[in-house]
């Protein structure tokens, strides 16, 4: 464990002394000589009275550096230390008589070595006008590993049943660790110091006083370091007086004598002044991709692309790689049946048909002529609701043409002539209309194929001013639809 502190303490001086110091940080190399001691309390009975009081302090020394950094105030600085400092205590008795031996002389030192690293709030008082000589106060915690531990020894005794004195000394080394008889690996407690400071010379007194149980007896007890000597110490540097500040009007860092903007907060890069924004899209051109074209933060100041160039941006794009509408957010329009006209918009979806059968597709030519024909062949007595005998062969051709066609629906529309009232043309427009459906369900026609509307005289074919347009105005009208599917 010895090579470890040994190397650690190396390794924090150098950091303490490596590349060259701040103009407002001081190194000082400091030693002193203290009076140590390991206080022991237990409560064993009359031990002050047969052991404690053989108990004195040792002297010992310390030797390390010392930083400096003020804090602001001129009256207050922080002084981080590393040291190395020898600890422990002394026991000597004269004349003791032991069952196998009398002992004429018993005394032992015990050697404790640490390293020791005090942090120190110090408050330094001018007590010249050269502010040259002050006064100081520190105190602060402080931490410790311990070096080394030993144990060095003599005495003279008279071995029984011998009648000569023998002289014994020696030096044994000590355990460290957490086991019973054995020293702590560290130390926790606090540290203060006073006095003078001349120039670059400190001299003063110091004391510390340990927090931990660095001694793990066999017995319920407590040892605790304590040490008070006094000090001389040697500054390295003395602080170099501060610089007048330089104005920064616009509080950017950089100093007016090298700020192109002065009154407007900036960067050092561009001397002062704000990083430009070529494009005005809120984005500096340092991390603008796109420096002279606006975009947006999420793309590097890059417009928001648009991959399948539909002029629909990737971000409101359903269908970000294939081409589309923005009526259909950027995907193709839907045509299940491709007959060019989108779903929404087409009355048979999967059937293809053109626009102005809305989608659907149209009935057969053929069909609808043959169905004039019928239309024109399907004759009412005047005044009736009756058909004529010569109508029939021509419906029973149109039942046939509806049950041999099952994907078609019949729409019969009743007219009349301007005989008679209005009211009571519509109403028989819709009886022989309804005639005519009657008589295609008697022929085996699906009765959900066929529907009636009756218009009156809305909707003549010729004039009614003679006998044969009349005639011509009193007529079935059939339209064929396709289903929808």
């Amino acid at each position: 464990m010895k090579w470890i502190y040994r190397n650690l303490l190396i390794v924090i001086i150098l950091s303490f002394c490596q590349g060259p110091l701040k103009a407002q940080f001081r190194l000082a190399v400091t030693t002193g000589l203290h009076s140590a001691s390991l206080m022991e309390s237990n409560s064993i009975p009359d031990y002050q009275q047969n052991w404690g009081q053989f108990y004195s302090s040792k002297t010992g020394f310390r030797l390390g550096v010392l930083g400096e950094i003020p804090l602001g105030d001129k009256s207050f600085f922080l002084q981080p230390g590393i040291f190395y400092s020898a600890k422990g205590n002394q026991f000597e008795k004269l004349y003791d008589t032991l069952v196998v031996a009398d002992s004429l002389y018993l005394q032992h030192t015990l050697n404790l070595n640490y390293v020791e690293l005090p942090l120190y709030l110090t408050w330094k008082l001018p007590l010249s006008a050269d502010k040259k000589t002050k006064l100081f106060l520190s105190a602060g915690p402080y931490f410790a590993f311990i070096f080394g531990a030993s144990q060095s020894y003599q005495n003279r005794i008279k071995p029984y049943p011998y009648q000569k004195w023998v002289f014994n000394s020696g030096t044994d080394d000590l355990l460290v660790g957490d086991e019973t008889g054995s020293y702590k690996t560290f130390d926790i407690g606090v540290a203060a110091k006073a006095g003078v400071e001349f120039g670059r010379v400190e001299i003063g007194m110091y004391y510390s006083h340990g927090f931990t149980n660095v001694y793990t007896a066999s017995y319920p007890s407590t040892f605790h370091n304590k040490t008070i000597g006094g000090s001389i110490g040697v500054w390295f540097n003395a602080p170099k007086p501060p610089q007048a500040p330089v104005s920064d009007t616009d509080k950017d860092g950089t100093p007016d004598p090298d700020d192109s903007c002065v009154t407007i907060p900036g960067v050092p890069k561009y001397h002062g002044c704000p990083v430009p924004d070529s494009d005005h899209d809120g984005i500096a051109d340092d991390v603008d991709s796109c420096v002279n074209v606006p975009g947006t933060a999420r793309y590097h100041g890059c417009p928001i692309p648009d991959s399948d160039g539909d002029g629909i941006n990737n971000e409101e794009d359903s269908c970000v790689y294939v081409a589309g509408t923005a009526r259909y957010h950027g995907c193709p329009m839907p045509d299940r049946d491709g007959d060019g006209i989108a779903d929404d918009e087409d009355n048979c979806p999967d059937k293809p048909g053109p626009a102005t059968n809305k989608g659907c597709p149209q009935v057969k030519a053929e069909i609808v002529k043959r169905a004039e024909w019928v239309a024109a062949n399907v004759m009412f007595a005047t005044n009736s609701t009756r058909l004529t005998k010569s109508s029939y062969p021509a419906l029973r051709e149109l039942a046939d043409t509806l049950k041999s066609n099952p994907e078609l629906n019949l729409k019969i529309e009743g007219h009349t002539d301007n005989i008679g009232s209005p009211e009571y043309n519509m109403k028989l427009s819709l009886q022989r209309a309804e005639s005519v459906r009657k008589e295609l369900i008697a022929m085996g026609v699906d009765p959900a194929t066929v529907s009636v509307a009756g218009y009156g005289d809305k909707d003549p074919a010729e004039g009614n001013n003679t006998g044969e347009g009349r005639a011509k105005n009193r007529r079935v009208v059939f339209v064929f639809q396709l289903k929808k599917r």
